[in-house]
C-alpha cells in the first residue's frame, strides 16, 4: 500500500512525487522543463501580505516563486539536507512535512528556507510555493486570519466567496489544498518571520503537502525543529568575498589579506547579516583596507554602531527581538550583561534577579526560546549568550541605569552580589582542596564535586577578579590550590600579579607576603624561575618582618624548590633544611613533610641517596599519618627515584606503582604522569622494555591532556630509550628528536642536553655516519653549558671529539637483551 501509485486523482496520496493532472499528462517523470511554454502562468494575489502563488499553463514547476538565496549563500550543506529530509515525499517516518527553523535575529533563517525551497523544486517535490512573510517582530505582527485570506485568494478563492474570520475560513483553506492534492499537486508553503504558534497553527498545510516556517522563537510543536546557527568561519569568509565581488568582481581584498577577513568576520560573529552589513559598508568604501575595518569592529564599544549600512540595521532587529519579551525576561536579559564571564549558571542567575532559582530558570528559558541567550551544550543549567547580543544587552544595561540613581543602584547591587557569590563559593570549593583534617565547607559534598565547580566556573571566577582589587585578592587565595591541581599555570599567574596589584591598592600589608609566595610558586610552575626567586626572597623577607613563622617556613620551602631547579643545590639543601626546622617549631606536620619531600630530592641531585631515602621515607610516613594521600603519592613518586639510583629496582617498581594507583585515587592526572614515566624508567632497569614503552606512552599522553609540554618531553626522551633498548632505533630517533626539540623551545637546557646525549647515543646504535652523532653531541654540549652544567658540557664534547670510533662505540651502546642474557649466564 505504501509503494507508488501513477494512477491519477488518488485520495489522501501521502507519499511519492506530486502527480499532474491530465493536462500535463505528457510530461516526462523526471520533471524536466527547460523546454516548458510559461506563456500561459501568472502569479494570483497580492496586497499586504505579500503572498504568492506560481500557477501554470500545461507543464512548469514552481521555478520563480522564491527570491533567489543572496549573492554567498553557503555553509549550510547540514541544513539542508536536514530541512530536505522532512520535505521529502518518500520519507520514512510519522507526522506531517513541516520543517520549523529558529535563531537569533540576522542568522540567516529565511534565506536558508528559500535554498531549502528551491533544493526542493529541482528534485520535482512541489508543483506549486506559497510564500508568506508574518512580519513576526514588527510592532504590528500579522494575525492568521490575514495570512489565511491572502493565502486564500493566492489560491484563486474570488474575494466575495471568503468566509468571516473564524473557523471557517481555515476550513476552506484546507479544502483548497485537499482538493489540489486529489489533483495530483503538492505546495509548500513557507511561513516567514513568525513569533508565535498563533501565527501558524492554522497554515499548517493538511495532508502531503509540505511546510517551512521561519522564527526567533522555538516553536514547538508545528513540526521538525531545527536550530539555524552562525557559519563556520572558513563560511563566513567565503561569504563576505562572495558579497565583495557582487559589488565589484575585481575586489580583491580577501584574497590579498585573508587574516584581516579572518578577523573581520570574527568581529561580525560569523553571522550572515553582519556580514552582508559590513560587505556594504566596504563596497561604499572600496579603498577601506579590511584590517581597518576589522579595527573598527573589535572592541566591543560601539560595535553595533559599525554594523548598520543605512538600510539594515544589527540593533534594530536585537530591539525588535526585544521588545517581544515580558518586562521580566527584558529585565533578566540586561542584569545577565553584568556577569563578567562567558557563560553564566542558573543559581548564578538567581542571584542577579533575586528570584528563586525555579522561577529565574523559567525565565532563562523563554530567553533561550527567543535565541536571545542560548543553553551551553556541555553543561546542564548554564547558559551564554553570543558576542553581539553580549554588545547589546551592555548598551541597554547601560541605558538603563542612565535612567537615574535609582536604577543604577539596582544594578550596581545586582554586580556587588553576583561578585560575591562567586567569592563565597569559591573560598568554599577551595576548603575540599585543604590537607586532610582542615575544616570544609558544606556546600560541596566532596572534593570532587568542588573541582566540578571550578571547572564550569574557572572563566567566571578569572573574569571577577578582575572586577574590584577586593574581589582579585580574595579569589587570589581561593583558586591557587585549583589553579596549581588543574595546572592552570598561567592564570595562576595572572591572579596572583593581581592580587599583589590589589594589595598596594588596599594599602594592605598583611596579605602581601602571601600572595609574593603564590606568586613566585606559580612562576616556578612556569619555569621562569629568577622571576619566582625574586618573588619567594621578598615573600620570606615580608614573612620574617611580620613574625610569622609558619608562612616564613613556607616561602622558604618554595625557595628551596626554586633555587634546586636553577641547580643551586647547596643553596637548596640549606633552604630546605631551614623550612622543615621551622615547620617543625611551629608543629606544622603537613609543612615539615612537604619539607622533607623536597630535601630528598636536593639530597638526590648531590647524589647522597641514602640521606635522601632517609628524607623521603619521613616524608612518606608524616604524609601518612596525617591522611594526606595526595601528598603521600608524591614521596612515593620520590622515594622511588631514589630507590632507582641505589639499583633496588624491585623496591622502585613497588614505590612508582603505589604512587601512580594513589595519584588516580585522587584525581591527580597530571601526578600520574609522573608517575608513569618514572614507573618506565625502572621497568627499562629491569629489562621489561615492551612495558617500559607502555609506561612512557601513557605518561606523554597523559601530560597532552593537562598541557605540561616539558613533562611530555621528559616522556618523549624516555620512550627513546625505551625503542632503543627493543631494538627498534629508528622509532628511538623520531622520539629522541622531538624530547630534544620541545625541551630546547621550553628551555629547559639541562632535560635538552640529555635528550641531545641520548640521541647521540641512539644515532650511534642505529649505524648513523659520523657527522649526524657529533652534531648531536655538540648539541648536548650547548645545551649543558646554557644550563650552566660545566661538566656534563665538558663530557658531551668528549663524545663529540670521539665519534670517529663509531664501530667501538655500537658495540657498548645497543645494549640489546641477548647480549646482556649471555653476559648473565657467564
Amino acid at each position: 500500500m505504501g509503494g507508488k501509485n501513477n494512477s491519477a486523482k488518488r485520495k489522501g496520496k501521502k507519499s511519492g512525487k506530486p502527480q499532474r493532472d491530465q493536462a500535463g499528462a505528457g510530461s516526462s517523470a523526471g520533471n524536466d522543463f527547460r523546454r516548458a511554454d510559461f506563456t500561459g502562468s501568472q502569479v494570483l494575489g497580492h496586497g499586504t501580505m505579500n503572498t504568492y502563488l506560481q500557477q501554470y499553463a500545461p507543464v512548469p514547476t514552481a521555478l520563480d516563486a522564491l527570491p533567489p538565496p543572496p549573492v554567498g549563500f553557503t555553509g549550510r550543506e547540514d541544513d539542508l539536507a536536514y530541512i530536505l529530509g522532512v520535505l521529502d515525499p518518500d520519507r520514512t517516518g510519522e507526522g506531517p512535512a513541516v520543517a520549523v527553523l529558529s535563531g537569533w535575529g540576522g542568522v540567516g533563517k529565511t534565506t536558508l528556507a528559500y535554498a531549502a525551497g528551491h533544493a526542493a523544486q529541482k528534485h520535482g517535490w512541489f508543483t506549486g510555493v506559497l510564500l508568506v512573510d508574518l512580519h513576526g517582530y514588527d510592532p504590528q505582527p500579522a494575525q492568521a486570519e490575514e495570512a489565511l485570506e491572502a493565502l486564500l485568494r493566492s489560491l484563486g478563492v474570488p474575494h466575495e466567496h471568503l468566509p468571516p474570520p473564524g473557523a471557517g475560513r481555515e476550513a476552506l483553506y484546507r479544502s483548497q489544498l485537499n482538493a489540489r492534492q486529489e489533483k495530483g499537486q503538492r505546495l509548500l508553503v513557507v511561513a516567514d518571520n513568525a513569533s508565535a504558534i498563533a501565527q501558524v497553527q492554522p497554515l499548517v498545510p493538511p495532508g502531503h503537502h509540505g511546510m517551512l516556517v521561519t522564527s526567533r522563537h522555538r516553536l514547538t510543536g508545528l513540526g521538525r525543529m531545527r536550530t539555524v546557527n552562525r557559519l563556520q568561519p572558513e563560511d563566513a569568509i567565503a561569504l563576505l568575498d562572495a558579497a565583495l565581488k557582487n559589488n565589484d568582481p575585481d575586489d580583491p581584498r580577501v584574497g590579498e589579506d585573508p587574516a584581516a577577513a579572518e578577523r573581520l568576520a570574527s568581529a561580525c560573529g560569523y553571522l550572515p547579516l553582519a556580514l552582508q552589513i559590513t560587505a556594504a559598508l566596504l563596497a561604499q568604501d572600496p579603498g577601506q583596507p579590511l584590517s581597518e575595518r576589522a579595527d573598527a569592529l573589535g572592541g566591543t564599544d560601539g560595535i553595533l554602531d559599525g554594523l548598520d549600512d543605512g538600510e539594515r540595521s544589527l540593533r534594530t532587529m536585537f530591539d525588535q527581538s526585544l521588545e517581544r519579551l515580558t518586562p521580566q525576561e527584558q529585565d533578566l536579559f540586561r542584569l545577565l550583561a553584568l556577569n563578567p564571564g562567558p557563560d553564566i549558571s542558573t543559581p548564578a542567575a538567581a542571584v542577579l534577579v533575586e528570584q528563586p532559582q525555579p522561577a529565574t530558570e523559567r525565565l532563562l528559558a523563554r530567553l533561550a526560546a527567543s535565541h536571545l541567550i542560548e543553553r551551553t551544550p556541555a553543561v546542564r543549567g548554564r547558559w551564554q549568550m553570543h558576542d553581539l547580543l553580549r554588545a547589546y544587552a551592555h548598551e541597554q544595561a547601560a541605558a538603563t541605569m542612565d535612567r537615574g540613581r535609582a536604577p543604577r543602584r539596582r544594578y550596581d547591587q545586582a554586580r556587588d552580589r553576583l561578585i560575591h557569590y562567586y567569592i563565597q563559593h569559591a573560598q568554599a570549593a577551595d576548603t575540599h582542596l585543604d590537607p586532610p583534617g582542615s575544616p570544609v565547607s558544606a556546600r560541596f559534598t566532596d572534593r570532587e564535586q568542588a573541582l566540578e565547580w571550578f571547572d564550569a566556573e574557572r572563566e567566571n571566577l578569572m573574569a571577577t577578579a578582575h572586577t574590584t582589587p577586593q574581589a582579585g585578592l580574595d579569589l587570589s587565595f581561593a583558586l591557587g590550590s585549583y589553579l596549581q591541581w588543574r595546572r592552570h599555570l598561567q592564570d595562576n599567574v595572572v591572579v596572583n600579579a593581581l592580587a599583589l596589584d590589589a594589595c598596594t591598592k588596599l594599602k594592605d600589608n598583611l596579605n602581601r607576603a602571601g600572595v609574593w609566595s603564590n606568586l613566585g610558586f606559580a612562576l616556578q610552575e612556569l619555569r621562569r624561575f629568577d622571576d619566582a626567586l625574586h618573588a619567594l626572597e621578598t615573600s620570606r623577607d615580608l614573612y620574617q618582618q611580620t613574625g610569622n613563622t609558619n608562612g616564613e617556613a613556607t616561602a622558604w620551602n618554595n625557595l628551596g624548590t626554586t633555587l634546586k631547579d636553577l641547580r643551586r643545590f647547596d643553596d637548596a639543601l640549606h633552604a630546605l633544611e631551614t623550612a622543615r626546622n621551622l615547620h617543625q617549631q611551629s608543629g606544622n606536620t603537613h609543612g615539615e613533610a612537604s619539607a622533607w619531600n623536597n630535601l630528598g630530592t636536593a639530597l638526590q641531585e648531590l647524589r647522597r641517596f641514602d640521606d635522601a631515602l632517609h628524607a623521603h621515607q619521613t616524608s612518606r610516613n608524616l604524609h601518612q599519618q596525617t591522611g594526606n594521600t595526595h601528598r603521600e603519592a608524591s614521596a612515593w613518586n620520590n622515594l622511588g627515584t631514589t630507590l632507582k639510583d641505589l639499583r633496588r629496582f624491585d623496591d622502585a617498581l613497588h614505590a612508582h606503582q603505589t604512587s601512580r594507583d594513589l595519584y588516580q585515587q585522587t584525581g591527580d592526572t597530571h601526578g600520574e604522569a609522573s608517575a608513569w614515566n618514572n614507573l618506565g624508567n625502572a621497568l627499562q632497569e629491569l629489562r621489561r622494555f615492551d612495558d617500559a614503552l607502555h609506561a612512557h606512552q601513557t605518561s606523554r599522553d597523559l601530560h597532552q591532556q593537562t598541557g605540561d609540554t616539558n613533562g611530555e618531553a621528559v616522556a618523549w626522551n624516555n620512550l627513546g630509550t625505551a625503542y632503543r633498548g627493543l631494538g627498534r632505533v629508528d622509532e628511538a630517533v623520531v622520539a629522541g628528536k622531538q624530547a630534544a626539540a620541545m625541551l630546547a623551545a621550553e628551555r629547559d637546557w639541562f632535560r635538552a642536553g640529555e635528550a641531545w646525549g641520548e640521541l647521540a647515543t641512539t644515532l650511534t646504535a642505529a649505524g648513523a655516519d659520523t657527522a649526524q652523532v657529533r652534531e648531536a653531541w655538540e648539541q648536548s654540549a650547548q645545551a649543558y653549558t646554557q644550563a650552566g652544567a660545566d661538566e656534563e658540557a665538558a663530557a658531551s664534547r668528549e663524545h663529540a671529539n670521539n665519534t670517529e670510533n663509531v664501530e667501538a662505540q655500537v658495540s657498548t651502546v645497543m645494549d640489546l637483551p641477548e647480549k646482556d642474557a649471555a653476559a648473565e649466564s657467564g
